[in-house]
């Protein structure tokens, strides 16, 4: 057996590690994320260019009746009406926010903390339901109020999320009959 302690002695470890090859691997592992962010905020930006003929957001006038309703909890975006994929980023509406609305006579005020504000007229009003996903947040069945609204020649979709899901169905039956109401009146 003593053959073989020489023999052992005599082995020298492999080295391990390239200290230039790990750095460089790193680098250019970093710079190919930056690249990949870089050109997604490019594409967000296009897309909102794309969208540029859409007219400014309307804000809340100083005298808007009594309060129906009001909810906070989460806006998740806009999208052009029945295409749940495409969404609307022009004017800040593709900012995912807190939100708290506020349902009036006069129409719907969104009001987000850190985003643009917008004001819905109740005669822009067109269709409140219950669903379950907007562009990029999908959710259980009827987790999502969606309110459709005119915003110039376009319809859109825009999707609320209450902090008490259970609330949902009232701002749909109230939303609707708010719609009714004004196309009923509008009809004279």
């Amino acid at each position: 057996m003593t053959p073989l302690l020489p023999l052992a002695a005599e082995q020298k470890s492999a080295e391990v590690t390239d200290w230039a090859a790990r750095i460089g691997w790193l680098v250019g592992i970093v710079l190919f994320i930056a690249l990949v962010y870089w050109l997604m905020r490019e594409g967000w930006k296009w897309h909102g260019t794309l969208q540029g003929d859409l007219p400014e957001l309307l804000t809340a006038p100083e005298d808007t009746g009594p309060v129906r309703l009001g909810m906070s909890g989460r806006y998740h975006g806009s999208t052009t009406a029945g295409q749940w994929l495409d969404r609307i980023v022009a004017h800040g509406l593709g900012t995912r926010s807190r939100a708290e609305l506020t349902l009036t006579d006069a129409g719907l005020d969104v009001v987000r903390p850190g985003a643009s504000d917008f004001f819905v007229p109740a005669a822009h009003l067109r269709e409140a339901r219950l669903d379950k996903g907007i562009a990029g947040k999908v959710l259980t069945e009827g987790g999502l109020l969606v309110v459709t609204w005119q915003h110039g020649d376009r319809l859109l979709d825009s999707g609320f999320r209450s902090d008490r899901a259970d609330e949902h169905a009232a701002w749909v039956e109230a939303l609707n009959n708010m719609i009714k109401t004004t196309e009923t009146e509008g009809a004279r």
